[in-house]
């Protein structure tokens, strides 16, 4: 099986942000950042990310600064030092305890979009930015309790760890990784219709969660195995993805089919088929989708069909 290299970088890599860890727990600095005029906020309402332009299919990030920006933290969400952008601070800021958040703002500073919309819209950068945002505000909204002790958690670290008031146990910022594949087989690769979307007629790779105890490359071949019967045999990386909807990592290989007959998991999948590339390149034609322009599933899928 030849390997098949990325063609381009994925979306939400690409980050312009220098994350400066060594500033997180210096008080002092953070502190004079929080009052720097110049400090850019990235706001998150209900993991939702402020943009303008999207109706006009423009997108583009707002960062807010000064005024605009105080009325956002003065929300009292949590926040969190995301990094330095040619020497600018960046933060990220919380504000979904607001039932309406655009009052908090001045006029005309755009709305509050899934990001996943217009991610392949977005210039790389600023996608990056707000997804770095979405994932590490998510964590904070969701780890105010102690997982060991119940106790309440309080921040440190400029918002990079949570620590325990009762047990003092530190929590970290969550990543889950997980793998995704397209299965090749000959000319035809394997795609499928999962049952976490009904309506739509989408066929993409299969894709889950790496276990404890578990190499990727093991990972890759059980979940083929468990959700559609296949065997697999070489697996290749070929890119990963920062995926925060709401905390994973995509790692993305091309991998080896050693059998044909498809045996679907119906609990994952509602159907599953192998097809070739001319059926991949005329899709629309023949009534099925790809997956979305910002996802890995379909730079796997793109870069395969480009090998010929």
């Amino acid at each position: 099986m030849l390997s098949i290299p990325a063609s381009r970088s994925n979306a939400y890599t690409g980050s312009p942000l220098d994350r400066a860890a060594e500033k997180r727990d210096d008080a002092d600095w953070i502190a004079a950042a929080l009052h720097d005029p110049e400090t850019l906020y990235a706001p998150v309402w209900r993991s939702r990310s402020l943009m303008r332009g999207v109706e006009a299919g423009t997108p583009e990030a707002v960062l807010l600064t000064g005024a605009a920006a105080e009325r956002v933290r003065m929300a009292g969400g949590p926040w969190a030092f995301l990094g330095l952008w040619e020497g600018r601070s960046v933060f990220a800021v919380d504000c979904s305890d607001a039932d309406d958040p655009l009052p908090l703002l001045p006029p005309d500073r755009g709305a509050f979009t899934d990001l996943r919309q217009v991610a392949g819209l977005l210039p790389a950068g600023e996608a990056s930015v707000l997804a770095h945002a979405r994932g590490l505000m998510h964590w904070r909204t969701k780890h105010r309790y102690c997982g060991i002790c119940g106790a309440a958690c309080e921040p440190r670290s400029a918002g990079h760890v949570m620590v325990c008031t009762g047990c003092k146990g530190q929590h970290f910022p969550r990543t889950d990784p997980a793998v995704i594949m397209l299965v090749v087989r000959g000319d035809k690769c394997l795609l499928a219709h999962s049952q976490r979307f009904p309506n739509t007629t989408m066929y993409s790779t299969l894709a889950g969660f790496v276990e404890p105890g578990e190499s990727l490359e093991e990972a890759v071949r059980r979940e083929v195995k468990e959700e559609a019967g296949i065997d697999v045999g070489t697996v290749r990386y070929h890119s990963s993805q920062p995926w925060p909807f709401p905390s994973s990592i995509m790692l993305g290989f091309h991998a080896e089919g050693l059998s044909e007959e498809i045996t679907i998991q119906v609990e994952e999948l509602r159907d599953a088929k192998w097809f070739s590339k001319e059926d991949c390149r005329n899709h629309r034609a023949l009534g099925f989708g790809l997956p979305r322009a910002d996802s890995i599933a379909r730079r796997l899928i793109e870069d395969w069909l480009a090998q010929g």
